[in-house]
C-alpha cells in the first residue's frame, strides 16, 4: 500500500453502524467501507460548504420552516449541479486509488448513494441546530 493510501485510511473515523455481511452488494459494501467513513471525516467541511451555499443564496434558508429547510437541502444538492459536483469532489478526493477504481466502475449508482448520505447528514445537523435554538429560547 502506498503512503497516500495508508495516510488516507489512517485518518478515517470508525463508523460503528457500518455492517458487513457476505451477501451484500458491491455498492453497499463500498458505501459502508468507504463512503460512510469519508463522509464522516468530511462532515465539518460539508456543513461549512452548505453554510456558504446558503449565504450565497441570500440566507433565505434561515427563515424557512423546518420542513421547508429539509426540502431546501434536497433541492440544493439534487438540482444545483455545480454545488453537487463540489460536494462530490470533497468526498472523492479522499478515496485511495483502489477505491477510486472501484468507484468509477459504477459511479452513477455510487454518486446517488453518496449524495443521499450527504443530504441525510445535513438534515441531521439542521435538526440539531433547530433544537439548540429552541432550548435557548425557553
Amino acid at each position: 500500500m502506498d503512503s497516500r493510501s495508508k495516510s488516507l485510511l489512517d485518518l478515517r473515523p470508525e463508523v460503528k453502524k457500518a455492517l458487513f455481511h457476505n451477501d451484500m452488494s458491491p455498492d453497499e459494501r463500498f458505501q459502508n467501507q468507504t463512503l460512510r467513513p469519508v463522509i464522516k471525516l468530511q462532515n465539518q467541511l460539508l456543513v461549512e460548504a452548505f453554510r456558504n451555499y446558503i449565504n450565497k443564496h441570500k440566507g433565505v434558508f434561515y427563515n424557512l420552516s423546518l420542513e421547508k429547510k429539509m426540502g431546501y437541502i434536497e433541492h440544493a444538492i439534487q438540482k444545483d449541479i455545480k454545488f453537487r459536483n463540489s460536494l462530490k469532489g470533497m468526498i472523492i478526493g479522499q478515496f485511495t486509488i483502489d477505491e477510486y477504481e472501484t468507484y468509477i466502475q459504477n459511479s452513477s449508482a455510487l454518486n446517488k448513494r453518496m449524495m443521499n448520505m450527504v443530504i441525510e447528514r445535513l438534515k441531521d445537523h439542521v435538526q440539531l441546530l433547530d433544537e439548540a435554538v429552541l432550548l435557548v429560547q425557553d
